[in-house]
């Protein structure tokens, strides 16, 4: 099956955001001082190698792409209470003379980008027609999910993005507005 001119546009768009991807991971890897978070990049970084190979492929010949994305499993066990305890997120000053990433700005631009990426496949699977391609960008949104999930615990751990957990009048008043439908 060809690629429809809605597939090819979203896999160009896809592709080029894989090389800003593997090229800001690439940086990442070398700038991070946290063991935890150097961890994490170095365990994602083949695995966004490979979707981008794979996103290749499929422009190459969609025919013979075989679009088998080795999905990670999402770590449930991360996020303890610990983390979840609300506390002030360290405040942040903008860096307008980079010439080299802070590991919280590491963190926060791989969590930006995975979550943007998830968006992406997302939107991109909705639109697909080839059934395996649909599938790899399907696998390629829990892939984005599943890594941004490891990478926000280590920001909220860090106390860079916090978490604020609601109370129980706030979980009242969105719960009272809403009743089960009975079929």
């Amino acid at each position: 099956m060809n690629l429809s001119i809605c597939e090819l546009s979203y896999l160009n768009e896809l592709i080029l955001s894989c090389v800003n991807t593997i090229t800001c991971m690439s940086l990442f890897k070398n700038q991070a001082k946290d063991e935890e978070l150097k961890s994490i990049l170095n365990t994602h970084f083949p695995i966004h190698v490979e979707d981008y190979n794979k996103k290749v492929e499929f422009v190459k010949n969609a025919e013979t792409a075989d679009g088998k994305l080795q999905v990670p499993q999402l770590n449930t066990s991360i996020f303890t209470e610990k983390v979840q305890e609300s506390k002030p997120a360290t405040p942040v000053t903008v860096n307008t003379n980079v010439t080299s990433f802070n590991d919280r700005e590491i963190a926060l631009s791989y969590f930006l980008t995975l979550k943007r990426a998830g968006k992406e496949y997302a939107i991109a699977s909705m639109e697909a027609t080839d059934p395996k391609l649909r599938q790899f960008l399907k696998d390629a949104y829990t892939m984005s999910c599943n890594h941004s999930f490891e990478v926000y615990e280590w920001l909220a751990k860090n106390n860079f993005y916090p978490i604020t957990i609601a109370n129980g009048e706030q979980i009242g008043n969105i719960a009272s507005i809403y009743n089960e439908i009975s079929l």
